[in-house]
């Protein structure tokens, strides 16, 4: 029997543990993540490991929720101290889950705690972990140089000042130097979906930190650029859209252009009058939007990323009690691929793709993305158009390896930017070490089955590039 979780964790062969210890000391660049500028520019010290832990992860309110755990210990406000307890009674039970791996990891990387996590060793842990956290070795910037952070991509709407940004890079706010870079990237899903609620207040609060009167699609796509050009003042390298489905765009005719820009001046006033648009006049308004950030993106060197396929706040009365984001989201299982080999073929042909990184929440997507991605490659850009790796509810041991794989057949493995965390905590670093690890197994069985020559120096460099060399590469 295996030990526990100890040095030679998820890696089975002798090449993969050669190419493990090979990269395990290899930079971060986590370029989506959802951590709080705030707090790294506070240099924010966390007082109990349950602050830490449980603030803001719904991924572990998810299953305290399953396990019938009650709301005031996972979102309440109930003792620390309980809080705590009533998620070590959870992870006991996670078996086959990857926040039992992840959890143990974070133990033990960021508090050499070794032993199992159980209703036993708890109070001990938690003793031991809070006061560690008191300790300016565990403050965000001890946490950013313990796991050698090159750099941090924070999630930021257009409208956003980027006032911890400035102060970051400045060197002004109260972490000091940093080693690590903190950009932001730019989300303007509020902008785009026409038929949100918020989209009319949201859009006159973009007029006004824009200066751009608003009154049309093409008015929207002016003010974006504009804070598009801040953002990247602010050393920006990547943008973000959340979509549940990519939509159908019009070929770059002018006849169906002028009809598409006609269906998104309609969904466009309709928003403003406080109506809700037609499906087919919002999706017009999406795909025009898009277009022109896309050829934004290209012209300032920035990545458009497209997160596809999640189904969001599916709990009515949730959603009303506590908001979004808070555990109640689902896999969509919506057509994407003839949307979106239409939205990439007209950005194409309307002067050429940005580098593009495409997720889906769906791994039925896979085969769509992994054959279009093909479709669009250009010279000059090693991997332009991306598969992104397994994102969120994808993100586990067997998503990352059918992930890997399917790229591995149908693509180049050996160009995927890699892992990132998408998380809201400072404890989540641990899960790019938990990825190198599966993809390192991965790589080296095919080595020992005989499936590629066991050519050390040339493997190095493809799980070195996945690991830190292409996403620096990607995103200079």
């Amino acid at each position: 029997m295996k030990k526990f979780m100890d040095q030679d964790f998820l890696l089975e062969t002798d090449t993969a543990k050669a190419l493990f210890n090979a990269i395990k000391d290899k930079p971060i660049w986590d370029y989506h993540c959802h951590l709080i500028p705030q707090q790294i520019a506070d240099n924010k010290k966390f007082d109990t490991i349950t602050d830490i832990w449980l603030g803001g992860d719904h991924y572990k309110w998810r299953q305290m929720r399953t396990f019938g755990i009650e709301e005031k210990l996972i979102t309440g406000d109930a003792d620390p101290y309980d809080k705590f307890m009533a998620w070590t009674k959870t992870v006991q039970n996670l078996i086959g889950n990857p926040l039992y791996h992840w959890t143990h990891l974070e133990l033990q990387r960021y508090f050499g705690i070794y032993e199992p996590l159980t209703e036993k060793t708890a109070p001990a842990i938690y003793k031991k972990a809070n006061e560690m956290l008191a300790t300016d070795d565990l403050s965000v910037k001890g946490i950013l140089n313990k796991f050698n952070v090159y750099a941090v991509g924070t999630t930021d709407d257009p409208v956003d000042d980027l006032a911890c940004h400035s102060a970051i890079a400045s060197g002004t706010a109260k972490i000091g130097t940093l080693n690590t870079k903190v950009v932001p990237s730019f989300r303007p899903d509020k902008a785009i979906h026409v038929d949100a609620p918020v989209f009319k207040d949201y859009i006159a609060k973009l007029a006004e930190v824009s200066g751009e009167e608003i009154h049309c699609p093409k008015c929207v796509v002016r003010a974006l650029e504009k804070r598009l050009d801040y953002f990247i003042e602010k050393g920006c390298r990547a943008s973000d859209h959340a979509l549940e489905y990519p939509p159908m765009t019009a070929p770059a005719t002018a006849e169906a252009k002028a009809e598409e820009l006609k269906l998104a001046k309609i969904a466009f006033d309709k928003a403003m009058a406080g109506e809700k648009p037609a499906q087919a006049e919002a999706d017009a308004y999406r795909s025009f939007i898009l277009c022109g950030l896309a050829a934004a993106y290209r012209n300032k060197n920035v990545a458009m990323q497209l997160h596809i396929a999640a189904i969001r706040n599916n709990n009515p009365s949730m959603m009303a009690a506590l908001g979004p984001d808070t555990g109640y989201d689902g896999s969509h299982d919506k057509e994407m691929s003839a949307g979106l080999a239409s939205l990439l073929g007209r950005i194409e042909e309307d002067g050429g793709l940005p580098k593009t990184i495409i997720y889906t929440l769906n791994p039925k997507d896979y085969y769509a993305i992994g054959t279009l991605i093909g479709c669009f490659q250009g010279a000059g850009v090693k991997g332009k158009i991306q598969m992104g790796s397994a994102w969120w509810f994808c993100d586990h041991k067997d998503g990352m390896e059918e992930q890997m794989k399917v790229l591995g057949n149908l693509g180049m493995l050996s160009c995927f930017v890699g892992m990132l965390t998408d998380s809201r905590s400072f404890l989540s670093y641990p899960r790019h070490e938990y990825f190198r690890r599966i993809m390192c197994n991965l790589i080296g069985g095919w080595v020992e089955n005989g499936m590629y020559p066991a050519d050390m120096e040339q493997l190095e460099k493809i799980v070195s590039g996945i690991a830190f060399d292409n996403v620096k590469a990607y995103l200079a």
